[in-house]
């Protein structure tokens, strides 16, 4: 059965902005001045070792945890949907149909069994108590939900956990076809190379960005980690084939050093974001060409694929700039 999910519509094309977030646990400090911005239509996954903050992120977003300092900005009509890997949103002890029943009462007897369906409980299943359900059956409950709301801005901790095959499936088809914005945590490479249209690795402390899936992150893993693996001010192991140090160059040329190592960031930084407009303006014009009121009216046609064309031959301009700024 195709699951497909129907967001509001978010005014404007910010739905997320970050700006100097810091988090820390007694001693250990799991990120500082962090800045982040997720705009309409994304799938970001966000990935990195055990421990590192990566649930805590989605934590503050959903403001279930208070930030150290720095501020969290949603856009304007941005509604958030969270699937919380303990399923802290279900009721222990009502059944799978109340729990849906209830959280859309709306729905007909039939359309929830329906939807119940599609995620593997039939029959005597669904009147099942939350309690009684092992991780995955709760994890499938949880997604069932998620399906039915209006949320425009999903944040989901690790959704394929549990989950089989099936669900799996189920999920990643809905994502692919969602046209909101999604912010996840996962381990699943597979899931993450199917659904993620950006990554942001959480290592260090910091979040580097990579837009792409698993298999572009593969690729850039290496260059973009020499890249910010300096300090702030310091330059990149790979802009420059030797240290920069006090013995070798004067304060004056250090300061010099610095300014270019910021605008070479600063262009990388503009560069990625040119790319993500440009990435994300070509999935809708794909969407708007499979629409029957398009590909019949010819004029519209023929101007969407001129814009399909012009953006194609930026995007490899932008893509041969990306490299040579990364590269230094």
């Amino acid at each position: 059965m195709h699951i497909s999910l129907e967001p509001n519509i978010v005014s404007g094309s910010d739905v997320l902005t970050i700006r100097g977030l810091a988090k820390s646990f007694g001693s250990q400090t799991l990120f500082s001045q962090v800045d982040i911005d997720i705009k309409r239509g994304e799938r970001v996954a966000v990935i990195g070792n055990n421990g590192t903050g990566k649930t805590t992120l989605l934590k503050l977003i959903n403001a279930m945890l208070p930030a150290d300092c720095g501020t969290i900005t949603l856009g304007s009509n941005v509604h958030i949907g969270y699937y919380d890997q303990e399923h802290h949103v279900l009721h222990m002890e009502k059944t799978v149909f109340e729990e849906v029943q209830d959280a859309y009462p709306n729905l007909t007897n039939t359309q929830v069994r329906n939807i119940l369906a599609a995620f593997l409980f039939t029959g005597d299943d669904v009147f099942k108590r939350i309690s009684d359900l092992s991780g995955g059956e709760r994890g499938r409950v949880s997604l069932a939900k998620l399906m039915l709301s209006e949320a425009n801005f999903l944040i989901l901790d690790e959704p394929t956990n549990h989950l089989d095959i099936t669900s799996k499936e189920i999920l990643e088809d809905a994502l692919k076809n969602y046209t909101g914005t999604v912010l996840y945590v996962s381990h699943d490479r597979y899931f993450i190379n199917q659904t993620a249209t950006r990554i942001l690795e959480l290592s260090g402390g910091a979040f580097l960005n990579y837009i792409g899936n698993y298999d572009y992150y593969l690729e850039k893993k290496d260059l973009m980690n020499q890249l910010h693996a300096a300090p702030s001010g310091s330059a990149p192991a790979a802009a420059a084939p030797e240290p920069v140090s006090e013995n070798k160059l004067d304060w004056k040329a250090q300061k010099e050093e610095q300014a270019k190592i910021r605008k070479r960031q600063n262009d990388l930084k503009r560069t990625e974001e040119e790319i993500l407009q440009l990435e994300t303006r070509n999935s809708q014009i794909d969407e708007l060409l499979g629409q029957a009121d398009v590909y019949t009216d010819v004029a519209r046609l023929m101007e969407l694929n001129k814009e399909k064309e012009s953006i194609q031959t930026s995007l490899e301009e932008l893509y041969e700039r990306w490299d040579e700024l990364a590269s230094g």
